[in-house]
């Protein structure tokens, strides 16, 4: 991406024309096809051109996964356009106007000119179908995904600036922005997500409209605003978008959680914040995860669960914040409010259940290492936080080790060699007694046979005692754990 003018009287259009002329290039290998995609439509009379973030990206210097094409041709004309050219097409999407089609490994998406009118209260849009690419490209989001190229003369068009808007690499809307965001609320969203995946800022202008407008984003589902989010969390800047949501307001409509922050002292009561503190746990978190194709145990990124507990590991310290004499401040089991509030909040976000189990299993168990101490732990406590983090312990080690944010570089160190010394006990322990597998060494229905009891809640009730010995004695052998068993069994029946 090419730096931003030295100065605000920069003419944008000079870095403008190599700009172009480098997309183009960029698009050489599937120009080709979609020209002559584009002679056909010509031959029948109609335009074609390539829009939005195909374009965008190549400008960008990224090769785009998405073919997307925009047409004045009906979709009945555009699959008959199609015929004997697309090795396959469907029609999922024909009432809104888009035919899918297949030519190769290609996946092409080609859309009538769209004109919707909206009903501002319940955003359900009216689909009506434009009649040229210009009317097409106001209603687009933002002046950067509004630029286009003709097909197949390869005539670029950018009738909004958007060109110059990505020089300077700004957000600006095509049309007014209280028009735009007032037609589609979740284009805030989109605001805060483009920041974050582009690294460009949002222009005054803009700002200002999400900030007045943020609260019609609660007539937008759940579950649009939760993909919207998700895509933010998963960029590769996510501070710049989560600040935006923040400042904007819009972060109150959906994670209230995250905002209220802001006015929290850390646990250390100097000048930063839980916010700022959390934000770089987040950052801290994404260095640490693996390559995007390496091995299970690097966590690789993007990761989503880890993401999702290292912004939210904190909130809940708010609602434990107690004022100690002497000027200190405690945040008391805020790990176990914490879990609770997060479980709650990615539920009303629409996350899956697996998603919200893990993250809030993360938030619940981030401080348990803090107990390690010098490395005073028994070999019991190891296979205890070893067994409660379960598949999650490779999260665990990152979200752990990403919390540390004092400055103070001697306590840094400590923690750090602390939890080197953790993770080298939990390798040991690990050689020696599988501990991933970790299970009484008797099972369920060795455990039945020696009581001599059916299957239920009390074969449950010894199976978890079973596994806290196990977890506490290590190996000790199945004659032992019998013999265990059996006390624990004449003591329950003495006690009854």
């Amino acid at each position: 991406m090419p730096d931003r003018p030295d100065t605000p009287d920069a003419d944008p259009t000079d870095a403008g024309l190599p700009l172009l002329r480098a997309a183009v290039a960029r698009l050489a290998p599937v120009l080709p096809m979609l020209g002559e995609l584009g002679e056909r439509f010509a031959a029948a009379g109609h335009e074609l051109a390539l829009v939005g973030g195909p374009v965008r990206d190549a400008f960008l210097g990224r090769v785009s996964p998405d073919l997307d094409l925009t047409t004045d041709a009906r979709p009945d004309e555009i699959v008959a356009v199609a015929a004997g050219w697309a090795d396959a097409h469907w029609d999922i999407g024909r009432d809104f106007g888009t035919i899918g089609l297949r030519k190769g490994s290609h996946v092409i998406e080609v859309t009538t000119y769209r004109a919707d009118t909206y009903d501002r209260t319940s955003r359900k849009p009216e689909v009506m179908f434009g009649e040229s690419l210009e009317g097409d490209l106001v209603r687009r989001d933002f002046t950067v995904n509004a630029m286009a190229i003709r097909l197949p003369s390869l005539e670029f068009v950018d009738v909004h600036g958007g060109l110059p808007d990505l020089v300077r690499q700004r957000l600006t809307t095509p049309a007014a922005p209280e028009e735009s965001f007032a037609d589609d609320p979740l284009r805030m969203m989109r605001a805060a997500r483009f920041a974050s995946q582009l690294g460009f800022e949002v222009a005054p202008e803009v700002a200002a409209a999400m900030t007045e407008r943020a609260g019609t984003l609660s007539m937008i589902s759940a579950e649009r605003v939760r993909d919207e989010f998700t895509k933010l969390l998963l960029s590769q800047r996510p501070r710049l978008g989560l600040r935006l949501l923040v400042d904007t307001g819009l972060a109150d409509v959906f994670l209230p959680e995250l905002p209220a922050l802001r006015l929290e002292l850390d646990e250390h009561h100097r000048h930063k914040d839980v916010y700022e503190h959390s934000l770089i746990v987040l950052e801290q978190a994404i260095d640490l995860e693996g390559p995007a194709d390496g091995p299970e145990e690097s966590v690789p990124g993007p990761d989503l669960v880890l993401r999702l507990a290292a912004l939210l590991h904190d909130i809940g310290k708010p609602a434990t914040r107690r004022f100690e004499d002497g000027g200190g401040v405690s945040f008391h089991h805020h790990e176990l409010v914490g879990a609770k509030l997060v479980g709650k909040r990615l539920k009303a976000m629409r996350f899956d259940k697996e998603t919200t189990k893990a993250v809030a299993r993360l938030v619940e168990l981030h401080l348990r290492f803090h107990g390690y101490g010098d490395g005073q732990w028994t070999d019991s406590a190891v296979r205890r936080y070893v067994t409660d983090a379960g598949p999650l312990l490779t999260r665990l080690h990152r979200l752990t080790r990403s919390d540390c944010t004092t400055r103070n570089v001697r306590k840094a160190q400590r923690l750090a060699r602390a939890y080197d010394d953790l993770e080298q006990r939990i390798g040991r322990l690990a050689e020696q007694e599988e501990l991933a597998r970790i299970r009484p060494e008797l099972d369920g229905n060795e455990i039945a046979a020696t009581l001599g009891i059916r299957p239920g809640p009390v074969l449950g009730q010894a199976y978890a005692y079973l596994l806290s010995v196990r977890l506490d004695d290590g190996p000790i052998g199945p004659d032992a754990a019998r013999e265990k068993l059996l006390a624990w069994w004449a003591a329950r029946e003495s006690e009854d």
